[in-house]
Order: structure tokens, then sequence, then C-alpha cells
């Protein structure tokens, strides 16, 4: 009697503390989601994992009276030792379960949002744990009653009441999962081999593990005839070949609704009030380096056709956006929109040709525009052509 009355005050400590675990769950989840809000987060992942985190601690409290009273039990009748060991194994094993819920609850919560806050294989996970969860308690509940049962004097046994809920869970039971043989029976499935004074019992293997093994079969049939027979399915380099087409045609898109953007790939010539802008800001900020005229001083010459880094107008776009650190070149891309780079890109190009009171030396290689080579080489090609025609 002493020890149930222990038992009881486990049971009660355990439903008095879930509250305060309540609590205790909510404060630790906020650093939790707080790193990841820029991702747009709501308060439904939150919540989710507050329950999840909830049940985890139902499931280790009853796991924990669950083993009390199967030590108890086996100190009371060591013939049942074989079951009573699994059930001590499974009480073990829920508490170990609960210590690893809350890491896989904080993976879960760092998926992608877009489904009601929560993307659609991270919200149908949370409900499948919760569930989980559910099913794990009520088994437990069964267990923890059957169990208690089992510890009291026969005289204060309770009468057994035909439940309709208990008798489909024991239905469910012996067809689904255990498939258990009653002991009464237990004569009629034992071996004829003798190992060292230990007889066993030819028992079925669970329901629920063959059901299992027969549902990866079909899967496997309906895998191998979809992809590899019939091909309805796509293989994942056609998966991967299919993204990029579709990629693809998505930049395509893009592309042609974006036409006047500006970057390294496209840099127009800046306009007398893109040149007049950019005046302004290149002798507020590059002055100090190239000096007013372009001449140069602790950076190249802009004057003379020479580049260290290319001298076409993407290459000056590029080389005034991220710079160069090593050489003393910031990066300002940071500090200007593309526009205004693009104008600074064209203000240095002007420069060329422009005579400088006291240019610096010439450094880099000398830059040749391609386009204008094409067409003088065009233009040139006309003349000679009719000429020969004659």
């Amino acid at each position: 009697m002493q020890f149930l009355k222990c038992i009881k005050n486990k049971i009660l400590l355990t439903l008095l503390a879930l509250p305060v675990s309540l609590i205790l769950v909510a404060q630790d989840t906020k650093p939790v989601a707080a790193p990841v809000t820029e991702q747009g987060y709501n308060q439904l992942a939150i919540l989710l994992m507050i329950v999840i985190i909830v049940l985890a601690f139902v499931i280790w409290g009853m796991g924990y009276v669950l083993t009390a009273l199967g030590k108890q039990l086996v100190d009371k009748n060591k013939n049942g030792s074989k079951v009573l060991s699994l059930i001590l194994l499974l009480g073990f094993s829920l508490q170990w379960q609960f210590a690893t819920a809350q890491d896989a609850v904080t993976e879960t919560v760092k998926t992608v949002p877009n489904y009601g806050g929560l993307s659609a294989a991270a919200y149908y996970m949370f409900l499948t744990v919760i569930g989980v969860e559910f099913v794990v308690i009520l088994f437990l509940a069964f267990s923890i009653r059957r169990m208690y049962s089992e510890l009291l004097p026969e005289k204060k046994k309770p009468a057994k009441s035909s439940s309709a809920v208990l008798s489909w869970w024991k239905k469910m039971d012996s067809k689904l999962f255990t498939k258990a043989v009653s002991v009464e029976k237990e004569e009629e499935i034992l071996l004829d081999h003798d190992y060292d004074g230990i007889r066993e019992l030819d028992n079925s293997l669970p329901p629920w593990w063959k059901w299992g093994f027969y549902i990866t079969i079909g899967v496997s049939v309906v895998y191998l005839l979809n992809y590899h027979v019939f091909g309805l399915g796509m293989n994942p380099t056609q998966e991967y070949n299919a993204e990029m087409q579709k990629a693809k045609i998505a930049k395509e898109i893009y592309d042609a609704n974006n036409k006047d953007k500006i970057d390294e790939n496209n840099v127009p010539f800046a306009d007398a009030a893109g040149l007049k802008v950019a005046q302004g800001l290149y002798e507020a900020n590059c002055v100090a380096c190239h000096l007013k005229d372009g001449g140069g001083s602790v950076g190249p010459n802009f004057t003379d056709n020479y580049w260290l880094h290319g001298g076409s107008l993407n290459d000056i776009y590029a080389s005034i956006k991220h710079g160069y650190p090593d050489k003393g070149m910031q990066a300002w891309g940071g500090q200007f929109s593309p526009k205004e780079l693009s104008f600074l890109a064209s203000y240095v190009k002007s420069f060329v040709g422009t005579k400088p009171a006291a240019g610096k030396e010439q450094q880099g290689v000398f830059y040749v525009d391609k386009a204008a080579t094409a067409t003088d080489s065009s233009a040139t090609a006309k003349p000679d052509s009719t000429n020969s025609s004659k």
C-alpha cells in the first residue's frame, strides 16, 4: 500500500507539473524562434511546437510512472520478467524520445514558410507528430491502468468492466499490434527444442511489422513500373533538366520585363543630365585619388585609355561597384545606386582623350573598343569588295 501511495503521488506531481512545464517551454521557445523571424514565421509554428513539447513532457512523465510500476511488478512476480523487461525498455525509450523531441521540433521550425506561415510539409509533420504523441499517451494510459490493477491485492482489484473503448483497444491490439496469444494457450505454441532449460514460444511477428514489409514491396513495384517500364514519372535527372528549363524560361521573362535594369552586363552611357550628376559625385568622392581632371595621383590616369581592369563601360562599372581593396580602391556599390554607378562609369569614360594638367604614367593595358573596331573593319571592307567586283 505504501508503494501505491507513492505511485499516486508521482502521478499527481506529474499532472501538477504540466502547467509549470508549459510556462517553461513557452519561455524556452521564444529565443529559438527569434533568429528566424526574418523569414516570416507566425505564431502557429511556435504554438504547435509548444504543444509537441508539452505532450513530450506528458509522455516522459507517464513513461517514468510506467517504469516505476514495472520495477515493482518485477519484484512482485519474477515469472513475468520477460514481458516486463519489454515494458521497462518502452518506458526508458519514451524518456529518451522526450530528450530528443525538442531538437526535432527546433529543426522543423526552420522550414521555409509558404503555407499559412509554414511549408505544407512542416505543417502536416507537426500534425503527424502530435497525432503520434496522442496515440502513445493513449497506449501508456492503458498500460499504466493495466499494471496498476496487477499490483492491487486480489480483494481490492476492481471488477472488470466491459468498456466499449477498452474492448475496441484490446481487439485492435490483438489484430494489429501484438497478435499475442493468451497465457492459457501458450502451451499450444511452445517449441519442441530445449535451449539449456529455456523453452521458447513460436510467436508470430507483429502484424504492423509484416504489413510494413508488404507496403514497401507494393511501393517498389509501383515505382519500378512508373519510372522504368511505362515512363510515367521523371527520374531525378529528368526532374533536374525540367527545373533548369523552367528556370531558364523564368529568367527570359524576367529579362524581358527588365530591359532597363542596370548591372555589370548592361550599363548604358549617361546623357548630359546624368554626366552632370556624376560630376558632383566624382568631385565629392574621387578627386583625392584621381584628381579633378582625371590625371591620377594615388589612383590611375583616366585620360590615356590604359586600364588595369578593363576599359569598357561594363568593366568600369564593375570596378567602381566592387572595388579593389588590395589596391586601395574601395567598393562603392553599397553607397551609390546602380544608376548613379552607371553615371560615374560614363563620367570616368568621358576623360579618355582629354589633356590633364599633370597626367600620371600609363598603367595597365591599352583598351580597344571591339564594337568600334568591328564597325571600322566593315566600313573598310565595303570599298575593297566593290573594287574587286569591278
